[in-house]
């Protein structure tokens, strides 16, 4: 029997030391997430990344802890996160993205003109924009629901090479889905912004809460507005293939700290 009892508090450890929070989402790796412990205390720690804000949450009631998302282009290695002005480390281990092939039959969106490339660098420059707000509110739940309800298509963080060129990586999740499938918000937010644009075609930001924020885009219709408080699995559009797209599909983006990472780690589809 008392053998019993001290195999029964061995097993129970591990879950004591490592909430739900970060078991579904501590990746570490270039494109992921990872959760760093901040300790107890009464009111949430001041975290930054790369001197950009951070979300804290607190996990179990009783310690708070970060989540801090890492660009894809973060290499492997010891990284520092600012705590309350104190230094607080984590790892980043490696992750390898293959590569994809896509054709495309207008030349424009491979290669665009002078005109384009103006618009190009606005729309970017608004959108960009948007991934940077950090509001307070806290998330409404960080296990996500899909968007739709479809297989998932092109992973996050492929290689992509449009018509034999390389660009940019792929910084969403795509889901195969026919045009008209009403999108559903993964967690409540506020819409931030709403766009016409070049690559992503009819497109929305969503702001889930502390630098969380989801955009969704080749949208056939949107059906909210700028201003817009979204409950969790409200329509917010229907799936479609405007922008640069060869086919009707959702392409979901999910950023942190305004670094671009993995939805599949929210929707606990994550593969190493």
């Amino acid at each position: 029997m008392r053998l019993l009892i001290v195999l029964l508090f061995c097993i129970a450890l591990p879950v004591q030391a490592e909430g739900f929070i970060t078991r579904l989402l501590n990746k570490p790796v270039p494109g992921g997430v990872a959760v760093v412990d901040l300790g107890e205390g009464a009111q949430a720690p001041t975290a930054r990344y790369q001197g950009k804000p951070v979300l804290t949450v607190k996990e179990d009631g009783r310690r708070w802890i970060a989540i801090v998302g890492i660009p894809l282009t973060t290499k492997p290695g010891r990284q520092t996160l600012e705590v309350a002005g104190q230094a607080r480390h984590f790892q980043v281990g490696p992750r390898e993205y293959r590569a994809q092939h896509i054709t495309l039959k207008n030349q424009r969106q491979v290669n665009p003109n002078p005109k384009d490339l103006q618009r190009i660098e606005r729309e970017l420059a608004e959108q960009n924009a948007a991934y940077r707000q950090f509001s307070p509110r806290q998330p409404s739940n960080l296990l996500f629901d899909r968007p739709v309800n479809g297989p998932l298509s092109s992973p996050f963080g492929l290689r992509r090479f449009f018509n034999g060129e390389e660009r940019n990586p792929h910084s969403g999740l795509d889901f195969a889905a026919q045009a008209g499938t009403p999108i559903k918000a993964p967690a409540a937010g506020k819409v931030i912004l709403v766009g016409d644009y070049f690559f992503n075609g009819r497109t929305v930001f969503v702001d889930h809460g502390q630098g969380l924020i989801s955009m969704f885009c080749h949208l056939s219709a949107v059906d909210v507005n700028v201003g817009d408080e979204l409950a969790r699995g409200a329509v917010l559009g229907k799936v479609g293939a405007t922008g640069r797209a060869t086919g009707p599909h959702l392409h979901w983006n999910v950023s942190l700290n305004d670094a671009r990472v993995d939805p599949a780690i929210f929707i606990g589809a994550f593969k190493p």
